[in-house]
């Protein structure tokens, strides 16, 4: 039902948003036109056929597959690339078929907009529907997960929050001896990988998650082997450091195999000028629409205690180079001379009144645009750290700095997930390489979309 219902709600949203762009160039007024008007019919024949475009590769992408798994946040990048990818196809079909008068091209790059705008829109109303609708059907997935540790808890957690996934967690088995999360009902934890056959033959389950790779290759066919014969679907949460630093090059030197680290995405030279041109683009535009803000806050700052009104600091740019951010003061002026540089904390005594009200929203960190304009930091990326901490950081956490080997962002992955301030330096990173192994323009998209409705831990 929600399928059809998906395929519906993107017609109209294609076409409603094709037709809008059309007016907007030509009825609104907004769009200077001295021509005669075009043939209407053109345009709602146009607006068909480009909407069956979407619909075909909407589906192609798989974007009617349902349920769709996930924060809401995961789908916008898949209908920004579809998106791009129909609004291609339909311009390459009108040149081709080289209409009289040919289609606008203002008209069309206007309907990128309006269509992404309305399809956002339905899709958003969609997923709210289908987490409405599902919440009121029975638990069909008894799931049994081996592990009791961090990943266990969060996957209990995962999968008994989202209605979608009409899950629910029956029991746990230990796979060391180490202490259960705290997060986990000891009453639910039913013994060792040893006790797994007798739950097995009783049918109190019909999905088995490892969460721990903390076991042995026989054990883990051992396993396998019981889910086989039980009819049980089995799945692994495999390490997330794993995962990480699994992209490898096999390289061949005189018949001897070498293996090493495989290119990440900011590695190739087309994507490296994507990103600049992003943030050229967005700097640009950030820069024009924050400087009545910066302004009326500079005066602000200067007005509410002695000091400048902007902050100059040392970060860690690309490959660990220092460079000089922007912002705009939120602290007093002799906030570190006794403790030296520590982390800002919740309720930090040394920021000002004002300074926590930048902080809440971010408006400190508007002059960071002038250091993405420069080529200092980008849009998106891990955040620049002080070298005080990098220092130490690096000493005492793995693959710490493999975060520093491209350009720190104003906003980033780690960043919208809440990890900022005084938070886990290790899931920080998980994160941070996460973006970079998997960067995209859609993805840097989705971040900066996030950053605008995250406040955990803005201090």
């Amino acid at each position: 039902m929600t399928g059809l219902l998906a395929v519906l709600g993107d017609a109209l949203a294609i076409y409603g948003g094709i037709m809008l762009a059309v007016w907007i160039r030509f009825f609104s007024g907004w769009v200077p036109f001295t021509e005669a008007l075009p043939p209407l019919a053109i345009y709602w024949q146009g607006a068909g056929v480009t909407t069956l475009i979407f619909l075909l590769i909407f589906a192609a992408l798989g974007l009617y597959k349902r349920p769709q798994i996930g924060p809401f946040g995961d789908k916008i990048p898949r209908i920004l690339r579809a998106c791009l990818w129909s609004i291609g196809l339909a311009m390459i079909l009108a040149f081709a078929i080289r209409t009289d008068p040919p289609f606008s091209r203002l008209a069309t790059g206007i309907s990128f907009f309006t269509v992404m705008g309305f399809l956002s829109i339905e899709r958003y109303l969609l997923f709210r529907l289908e987490i409405f609708l599902y919440a009121r059907k029975g638990v069909r997935n008894h799931v049994t997960i081996l592990g009791t540790g961090e990943n266990a808890a969060q996957l209990k957690h995962a999968m008994e929050t989202d209605p979608r996934l009409r899950s629910k967690i029956t029991a746990f088995f230990s796979t060391d001896d180490s202490p259960p999360d705290s997060r986990i009902d000891p009453s639910m934890i039913r013994g060792s990988l040893e006790d797994l056959q007798a739950h097995l033959d009783a049918g109190a389950t019909n999905h088995v998650i490892l969460s721990q790779m903390n076991i042995s290759r026989h054990e883990m066919v051992d396993i396998i082997v019981k889910c086989e014969r039980a009819m049980v679907n089995f799945h692994i949460v495999p390490d997330l450091f794993r995962i990480l630093t699994s992209k490898v090059d096999i390289h061949n030197v005189d018949g001897v195999p070498l293996l090493g680290m495989g290119k990440w995405p900011l590695d190739h030279f087309g994507n490296r000028l994507l990103k600049r041109a992003e943030d050229l683009f967005g700097s640009l535009i950030g820069l024009i629409l924050s400087a009545p803000l910066i302004g009326l806050f500079a005066v602000l700052v200067k007005r509410s205690s002695p000091g400048p009104a902007f902050y100059r600091q040392q970060r860690c740019g690309e490959s660990g180079k220092p460079f000089i951010i922007y912002k705009l003061r939120t602290m007093t002026t002799d906030a570190e001379e006794k403790t030296g540089p520590v982390w800002a904390q919740q309720d930090d005594p040394r920021r000002t009144q004002l300074g926590a009200f930048m902080r809440r929203y971010n408006i400190d960190e508007l002059p960071q645009f002038w250091n993405v304009f420069r080529g200092d930091m980008s849009l998106v990326g891990p955040r620049p750290e002080r070298p005080h901490f990098v220092e130490q950081f690096k000493e005492d956490i793995g693959s710490y700095m493999w975060r520093h080997i491209y350009k720190p962002g104003m906003t980033g992955w780690a960043q919208v997930n809440g990890f900022r301030g005084d938070t886990s330096i290790e899931d920080r990173i998980k994160f941070d390489l996460f973006y970079l192994e998997n960067w995209s323009l859609a993805f840097d998209f989705k971040i900066l979309v996030k950053t605008f409705f995250t406040r955990d831990n803005a201090y």
